[in-house]
């Protein structure tokens, strides 16, 4: 039974691959396809650190797959975490918005309802988390899960292989993921935490707190904070400066202050 719907999958990734060697992208969209998802994406980690989203079937799970990267929260993180699925049925209920508040508004708004995160992975080897999102909500067929398991593997197996370690297709995907985008990301927080003397980790939260609430990416708010045109002090909303001063000289200054006095 195994062996067979092993050979399904990867039936199913040949047939999107149409001729071509079968790769990391191919796998994803046949996965998507097999489960009639809306979409699929896929994060990657060099070193079990953070995820990194580097390949979707559309902008708008690729979207998705940004912001639990930019939010620090969502069920892909979790499934890297804890090394197993992570199946939520509706994005919309009390506790998918009690586990990730504002990624779960976030899908909801874009009109998703289920999310369904895999490990690939195998022992402590650990390479990524593929992310099925759908339009519908409830949870997925035990046939379903066992299917996307196996998706699961067939990335594993295409990402590394037994005589060179990193295959070239996950080397190239991920260099240019974290080379093209990644860099600005973790120099940006690194600067935000040697001027504000904070940790590293709470200089990337401040980051991404603000990449939320301006509906800005990632990547273009830490692109504005090397170039010194964005300052974050973290007092401040978005978009807003400090209030003025009062000035010394301004008569209605203490005309004020003799009021509220």
């Amino acid at each position: 039974m195994d062996h067979d719907r092993s050979a399904k999958v990867w039936g199913a990734i040949r047939a999107v691959a149409d001729g071509a060697a079968p790769s990391l992208a191919h796998a994803v969209s046949a996965c998507s396809q097999a489960l009639s998802a809306a979409g699929a994406g896929l994060a990657m980690t060099r070193d079990g650190g953070l995820l990194e989203p580097v390949l979707a079937t559309g902008p708008e799970i690729g979207e998705l797959d940004e912001l639990q990267f930019e939010l620090g929260e969502g069920p892909s993180g979790d499934a890297s975490a804890i090394t197993a699925p992570v199946l939520e049925a509706n994005l919309g209920g009390v506790a998918a918005g009690r586990r990730w508040p504002a990624f779960a508004a976030a899908g909801v708004q874009r009109g998703m309802c289920g999310v369904f995160a895999f490990p690939v992975a195998a022992g402590a080897a650990r390479v990524g988390v593929l992310t099925v999102y759908r339009r519908e909500p409830g949870p997925l067929q035990r046939e379903q899960v066992e299917q996307a398991l196996v998706f699961a593997d067939a990335l594993f197996v295409l990402a590394l292989d037994n005589r060179h370690g990193v295959s070239a297709d996950l080397d190239q995907v991920i260099e240019a993921a974290f080379t093209a985008r990644r860099a600005e990301v973790h120099q940006a927080a690194g600067r935000l935490a040697s001027q504000q003397r904070i940790s590293v980790t709470d200089a990337l939260a401040r980051l991404r707190a603000y990449a939320y609430s301006s509906g800005s990416p990632l990547y273009k708010i830490a692109i504005d904070v090397m170039a010194d045109r964005l300052h974050l002090d973290g007092d401040h909303p978005p978009g807003g400066g400090p209030p003025p001063k009062p000035q010394l000289n301004d008569p209605g200054t203490a005309e004020k202050e003799e009021e509220e006095n």
